[in-house]
């Protein structure tokens, strides 16, 4: 890996990130009646895209605001330049990532197909009340205006083409509800409500969500680790991997996920049993083997919709080897425009020959001159991979992600020397079970959690 590449500053990333943050200030006092630093702001916004498509658009929109005049196509506008200027710091950041692990650029995404869209009404209600939303600001939010999306997103519920948009639109409404009323907030998640809001704001544009065809793959699935994202009331498993097609074909970067709701009491290794029922890939995960595809759709940004019938055990595959042989030549998939955000980087990568280091509590990697910090709290507790594992390690196959103006590295699995032996610690090691005796013990916990919630489950509904 170059590491001097991901130390060497992007040039205009911070002035970029600096209109982003000025704007998203914006929105915390709301748009209605805008004073000379909120103007300012906000023309500073129209002056990030001049020069490109959006700028006249732009420019007529931050005239309206600072006139207190703005429609909801002002809104949009403004939505768009966000980002747009978001999107250019991601596509930024990722190019750095290919440059200094050597990869191919990505692949082109074909445009979206444009079809028919549904609902145009909803979506005009929907929109209608994010404007309110900008218009009021974070700290005008009471439960009156938020519970304007309730009816929306009931209605918008039942229809499949729109229940992407209304889970965005309800878990939106969600935060800010336990968050009201806005005047009495201590802090304001502003870059999180900011980038809710502008995204929702998007999607409610007739074809923003375009659908892309899904093509079908025949071949060799090579996994290389496990993301789990847990929530009070819901789990995703995210394994990463390399799919090398039947046809010779140049090898590529790929998703598979599966995902399931939960009940607050299963934690730690209890997650596996609600993800296991859904996906093979699993099993074969913490088997250490490959899985063989036989035309398995997969979206053009490079995520499998997983279907069981279409894939069998392969053969052993180990992570570190599948990493050292093809991982610097696999193709990354585009992410669609309206996806292009840094918080969706996430690119795997091998790193070997580091030392290890912590500082104030913080673990890092040493190589070649270059500091990376590693990102413990993103490790799963549904796993034997803890920042001990990782600090005794000599190699590492983890995601490199971007936060706070630095790369950081996600572990998913490390390799370190134990008594001349090379041992490997993966964080999905228990997806398929485990003999381990805290993830047994994590796993019967689980069970009789499970146990319980449907026993009274079971006497409501018979009442």
């Amino acid at each position: 890996m170059r590491g001097d590449l991901l130390s060497d500053p992007v040039e205009g990333l911070d002035e970029t990130l600096a209109v982003v943050d000025a704007f998203d200030g914006v929105l915390v006092a709301g748009l209605l009646r805008p004073g000379p630093a909120q103007a300012a702001a906000v023309a500073g916004l129209a002056d990030a895209v001049a020069g490109t498509p959006l700028a006249v658009r732009v420019a007529e929109a931050a005239g309206r605001v600072t006139a207190g005049a703005a429609g909801e196509d002002d809104f949009v506008a403004l939505a768009a330049a966000r980002s747009a200027l978001l999107g250019s710091v991601h596509d930024a950041l990722a190019l750095r990532i290919d440059e200094a692990v050597g990869r191919p650029g990505p692949e082109e995404m074909p445009a979206p197909a444009a079809g028919p869209e549904q609902g145009t009404n909803l979506l005009a209600a929907a929109r209608s009340w994010l404007c309110d939303l900008a218009r009021s600001g974070w700290r005008g939010i009471d439960h009156e205006l938020v519970a304007g999306a309730a009816p929306v997103v009931s209605a918008m519920l039942p229809d499949p083409g729109l229940r992407r948009r209304a889970t965005l639109l309800d878990g939106f409404a969600a935060e800010l509800a336990a968050s009201c009323p806005g005047a009495t907030l201590e802090r304001v998640p502003v870059r999180r409500w900011a980038d809710l809001w502008s995204r929702a704001l998007l999607l409610t544009v007739p074809g923003s969500a375009g659908e892309r065809t899904a093509d079908a793959v025949t071949g060799r699935l090579l996994p290389l680790g496990v993301d789990v994202q847990e929530h009070a009331t819901a789990v995703q498993a995210q394994v990463h991997a390399v799919f090398e097609p039947a046809d010779g074909g140049a090898p590529r970067l790929v998703r598979a996920g599966v995902s399931a709701p939960k009940p607050d009491t299963v934690v730690g290794a209890g997650l596996w049993q609600l993800l296991r029922p859904h996906m093979s890939l699993l099993g074969a995960v913490s088997e250490g083997r490959s899985m063989e595809l036989d035309a398995m759709p997969v979206t053009v940004e490079g995520d499998l919709v997983w279907d069981d019938e279409r894939a069998r055990p392969g053969e052993p595959a180990d992570a570190f080897a599948t990493a050292r042989v093809m991982l610097s030549a696999a193709t990354a998939a585009r992410i669609a425009p309206l996806d292009r955000h840094p918080v969706r980087i996430a690119v795997p990568v091998l790193l070997e020959g580091y030392t290890t280091r912590s500082e104030e509590g913080r673990l890092a990697f040493d190589l070649a001159g270059l500091t990376v910090a590693v990102d413990t709290d993103r490790m799963p507790a549904a796993g034997p991979l803890t920042p001990e594992a990782v600090a005794a390690s000599g190699a590492c196959v983890g995601l490199l992600r971007w936060d706070a103006g630095e790369f950081l590295l996600q572990p998913l699995a490390v390799e370190a020397t134990v008594r001349k032996k090379t041992v490997a610690v993966h964080a999905g090691a228990w997806a398929g079970g485990t003999t381990d005796k805290a993830g047994v013990r994590a796993e019967k916990a689980a069970t009789d959690a499970v146990a319980v919630l449907r026993e009274r489950a079971g006497r409501l509904l018979r009442k």
